[in-house]
C-alpha cells in the first residue's frame, strides 16, 4: 500500500474509535482473549470499519450507528483466528480454494503454504499458479517459495528444478512471504553455493527463512545448520529437538498433522523445561483431506495441545500471536487489536475448542461450521491437469525384484524400508530373505512387500523395484500413489507384481491419484487430476473418496493410522533413514545410493 492508503485508512480507524465515524460491525459483550498481554477480559466489545478492526474495549456503543451490524456474544470467547504456520495445501489433496472452504468454518484464518510439492511437478510456474490462487480467497494466504527443487540432488530427478535466479524472481511476486523449508540441511552446513544464495535472496527481500533439519543428530551439523540462517524448524521429535531449536534461536514448530504427531514429546519444553512458550509455533505441515473434513485443522491441534494440559491461553498464543511475529505480520493479524484485520472467533467453550462463529477480514464466513459467502472459482490449464507422463504401459516383469550377482547361498541380507508409525523418519532394516532365478522372493513374508517408484514426469520407462516393511499386507494387494514427496513419481507397493502393474496404469488413466486393488479388483481410488496431487472437488467429496483408500488399506491387513500419508514419504530423500528414488535406493544417513542386497546369509 501507499503512505497515502495507509494514512487514508488509520484516520477512517480513528473516526470510528473516536466515534466521528460509524462502525460497519460491532460484537458486544465478549470475553477477549488478549493474546498480546496474556489475558482474558470479560465484557468487551469491538468495533470493525470494512476489514479492520478500529476499537476494542468496554463499551463500542459511540461507534454504532443505524447501519451498524451488531452482533452480541453472549459471554462468548472473542479469539483471533488461527494461523497454520506451515503446510502443504497439496496433502489435503484438494485445491487452496477447496482447503480454505475446508478449514475456514473451523477457525483458520490464515496459512503459510509450502507448495514445493506442486514446484517439485511444475517448478516456479507451478509455484505461479498457487500464488494466483491465494490472492483470491476470503482469508489470508501467504506462499513460501519452495527451497529444495529437487530436494536432494543427485539422489533423485523431479519434474523440474528451482534455483536462486527463480527465488530472486519469485520474492518479488505478492502473497510471497519468504522461502520455503530447508530441506537441504546437509547443503546449508556443506556451504553449499546454491542454498545459501537462496538464503540470501530470501533475508535481501525481507523474508522469513523457513528450516528443516531431520536429522537426530544436534551436535556440530546441527549448530552449522542453524548458522546458515534458518529461522524455524518443524522436523523436531522430541522435547530435546524443542528446546535446541529454541536456544540456537529459531522457532520451535510443534506439528500435529494427519500422521505426524509431535506436539505431545516437543511441548514438554515448556511444560516441563519452563522454556518461553513465545518461542513455540504450532502447525499441521502435511493435513489429510479425510482429517480436514472429519476431525479439523488447526481447531484440532488447539484442542488436542489443550488436552494434553497446556494453558488454553498460551496454546492460542502458539496458534497466533507467535506466528504472526515471527512472519512478520503482526502489524496486521494474530490478534485482537485495532488497525489489524478482524479477523475474529466466537467460541463458546475454550477447552473443546469449536468456533460457532468465524469472521475473518470483516466478513461472516461461517456459523457453526457452516459457509455463508460463496468462494472464488479457479480454472486449470491443461498442462496441470495432465501430468503423468509414461513411455509405455507397465507389465508384472517391471515389478520383478531382479538382482546380480554369483550367490553361493539361496539367502542373503536385503536393504528395507521401515516403515514408522506416525512419524516421517523410516528404520533402515536388514532382513534375510531368499533368492530364486536371481530374483528375490518375498511370498510367505507377512510383514514384507515390493516397493516400486515409476518415473513419471519425463516418460522414461524407468522404474526402481525395492522392499517395505510396516505396512502388513495380506493377500494379493497393491496400493499406488502419484502423491510421494518431493519428486512425485509413482509410488507402489504390494505383494503381486500382476496388481501392482495393475494399479500403476490405473493411476496413468486417472491423470493421477491413489489407488488400492486386491485379487484385480479396485476397491478404493481417489483421482487428482491437478498435477497428480490434487482434486478440484470440494474437500468433502474428496474426502470421501479418500476414504475408500484408508478402508482398502485396512481390507489388505494394513493396520497402521494414515497409511497413505505414510506410503507418500517413502520417496522423501531428506528424511532418515532410508528411502527409494528414481535413482534407486538411499541411505540418507549417508546421502548415498546403495544397492538393495547387502551380503549373503550363510
Amino acid at each position: 500500500m501507499t503512505r497515502k492508503q495507509i494514512s487514508t485508512r488509520t484516520r477512517g480507524l480513528v473516526d470510528v474509535a473516536m466515534g466521528r465515524e460509524k462502525a460497519d460491525l460491532v460484537i458486544r459483550n465478549g470475553q477477549w482473549i488478549c493474546v498480546q498481554s496474556g489475558e482474558i477480559l470479560p465484557g468487551t466489545d469491538i468495533a470493525v470499519l470494512k476489514d479492520r478492526i478500529a476499537y476494542v474495549g468496554e463499551d463500542a456503543s459511540h461507534t454504532i450507528g443505524e447501519n451498524t451490524k451488531i452482533i452480541d456474544a453472549d459471554g462468548k470467547y472473542l479469539v483471533p483466528g488461527l494461523l497454520d504456520a506451515h503446510m502443504h495445501v497439496e496433502s489435503g489433496m484438494v485445491t487452496i480454494t477447496e482447503f480454505v472452504r475446508a478449514v475456514a468454518p473451523r477457525g483458520t484464518t490464515g496459512m503459510f503454504i509450502d507448495p514445493h510439492e506442486i514446484a517439485n511437478v511444475f517448478g516456479l510456474k507451478g509455484v505461479q499458479i498457487m500464488a494466483d490462487e491465494a490472492k483470491t480467497q476470503p482469508i489470508h494466504v501467504w506462499v513460501q517459495v519452495p527451497s529444495c527443487v529437487p530436494s536432494a540432488p543427485g539422489l533423485e530427478t523431479p519434474g523440474a528444478s528451482i534455483g536462486p535466479e527463480d527465488v530472486v524472481e519469485a520474492m518479488g511476486w505478492e502473497r510471497i512471504i519468504g522461502l520455503g523449508e530447508m530441506m537441504n540441511f546437509p547443503g546449508v552446513y556443506s556451504s553449499d553455493s546454491n542454498m545459501h544464495d537462496e538464503m540470501a535472496a530470501t533475508r535481501a527481500a525481507g523474508g522469513v527463512i523457513g528450516g528443516h533439519y531431520a536429522a537426530p543428530d544436534l551436535g556440530i551439523p546441527f549448530h552449522g545448520y542453524a548458522a546458515g540462517g534458518p529461522e524455524d524448524d518443524h522436523e523436531g521429535t522430541t522435547k530435546e529437538d524443542a528446546v535446541a531449536r529454541v536456544r540456537q534461536g529459531m522457532k520451535s514448530m510443534l506439528r500435529y498433522g494427519s500422521a505426524w504427531l509431535d506436539v505431545e514429546a516437543q511441548v514438554k519444553a515448556i511444560t516441563e523445561e519452563g522454556l518461553d512458550s513465545r518461542h513455540f509455533i504450532l502447525c499441521t505441515d502435511d493435513s489429510h483431506s479425510e482429517t480436514l473434513v472429519n476431525d479439523g485443522h488447526m481447531d484440532r491441534v488447539v484442542r488436542h495441545t489443550i488436552g494434553l494440559g497446556v494453558d488454553p491461553l498460551t496454546v492460542l498464543q502458539m496458534a497466533t500471536i507467535n506466528t504472526a511475529e515471527h512472519f512478520g505480520v503482526a502489524r496486521d493479524m494474530g490478534q485482537i487489536a485495532p488497525g489489524r484485520y478482524a479477523d475474529i472467533l466466537l467460541v463458546p467453550d475454550l477447552m473443546d475448542f469449536n468456533p460457532e462463529k468465524v469472521i475473518a477480514k470483516g466478513q461472516i464466513l461461517a456459523e457453526k461450521g457452516k459457509w455463508i459467502q460463496d468462494l472464488p472459482q479457479t480454472t486449470y490449464p491443461d498442462w496441470v491437469t495432465k501430468s503423468i507422463n509414461m513411455k509405455r504401459p507397465l507389465t508384472p516383469d517391471d515389478f520383478r525384484l531382479v538382482v546380480e550377482g554369483d550367490f553361493k547361498s539361496d539367502s542373503v541380507i536385503a536393504h528395507v524400508i521401515g516403515v514408522l508409525e506416525g512419524q516421517a523418519p523410516t528404520q533402515h532394516l536388514k532382513v534375510p530373505v531368499k533368492i530364486a532365478n536371481s530374483e528375490i522372493q518375498i511370498a510367505g513374508k507377512k510383514d514384507l512387500a515390493k516397493i516400486a517408484l515409476v518415473e513419471r514426469h519425463q516418460a522414461t520407462g524407468g522404474v526402481v523395484v525395492g522392499l517395505v516393511s510396516g505396512f502388513e499386507l495380506e493377500g494379493r494387494c497393491a496400493i499406488g500413489t502419484t502423491v510421494a514427496h518431493d519428486s512425485h513419481h509413482m509410488i507402489v507397493v504390494g505383494t503381486d507384481e500382476e496388481l501392482m502393474a495393475q494399479a500403476a496404469n490405473q493411476l496413468a488413466e486417472m491423470n493421477g491419484g491413489q489407488v488400492v486393488i486386491k485379487d484385480g479388483e479396485i476397491i478404493g481410488q481417489v483421482s487428482l487430476p491437478i498435477a497428480g496431487l490434487m482434486s478440484n472437488k470440494r474437500a468433502d467429496l474428496v474426502a470421501e473418496e479418500a476414504a475408500t483408500v484408508l478402508k482398502g488399506f485396512q481390507t489388505c491387513g494394513c493396520t497402521i493410522v494414515n497409511p497413505n500419508m505414510q506410503l507418500s514419504l517413502l520417496a522423501l530423500v531428506v528424511i532418515p533413514s532410508l528411502r527409494i528414488s528414481d535413482l534407486g535406493l538411499v541411505d540418507v544417513e549417508t546421502f548415498s545410493l546403495i544397492p538393495i542386497i547387502e551380503e549373503e546369509q550363510l
